[in-house]
């Protein structure tokens, strides 16, 4: 079987520069901190449309179609915030998540939602626990945009 048999096939605009643009920022930002990855991510999406299952699931076979480290096993990282980035730069963002699989193999893991399914994932949304979510208004349940640095900051502020 040959790499082009496996891999999957290019969509439409896959591997333009903007994707590519996309995918390098990606490889970037996942050598931050979570915490710091988080706010830089809530930044990006202040301002954008929620992204429907549809936009997201395109963005997401070009990502994998572009970048082979991004289609592994272990390129989920990066992956999901390319997806986010790309998405982002046609005005939407779908949800952006951090967490772990709750079922064997447990693991971290991050992944994109949209229309509130998992997009391009092979587990069950059940077996996904998010600790981390970033949504189109720039925060998640519970995060509001700041990390907890930030709430220290402001602490020693008053």
């Amino acid at each position: 079987m040959t790499t082009e048999m496996t891999m999957p096939r290019r969509g439409a605009g896959a591997g333009g520069i903007r994707l590519r643009t996309a995918i390098a920022a990606a490889f970037v930002l996942a050598r931050l901190k979570p915490g710091r990855l988080r706010r830089v991510l809530a930044a990006c999406a202040r301002g954008a449309r929620p992204a429907t299952y549809a936009e997201t699931l395109e963005v997401f076979e070009a990502v994998v179609s572009t970048s082979r480290r991004c289609a592994g096993r272990y390129g989920c990282l990066p992956r999901s915030v390319a997806i986010a980035l790309a998405c982002r730069m046609s005005g939407v963002w779908p949800d952006w998540c951090a967490g772990v699989r709750a079922a064997p193999p447990f693991a971290p893991h991050a992944w994109v939602q949209a229309g509130g399914r998992t997009v391009g994932e092979q587990a069950e949304p059940a077996d996904l626990r998010p600790l981390m979510v970033v949504t189109a208004d720039g925060g998640g349940p519970g995060e509001h945009g700041r990390g907890d640095d930030d709430r220290r900051g402001a602490e020693r502020a008053r």
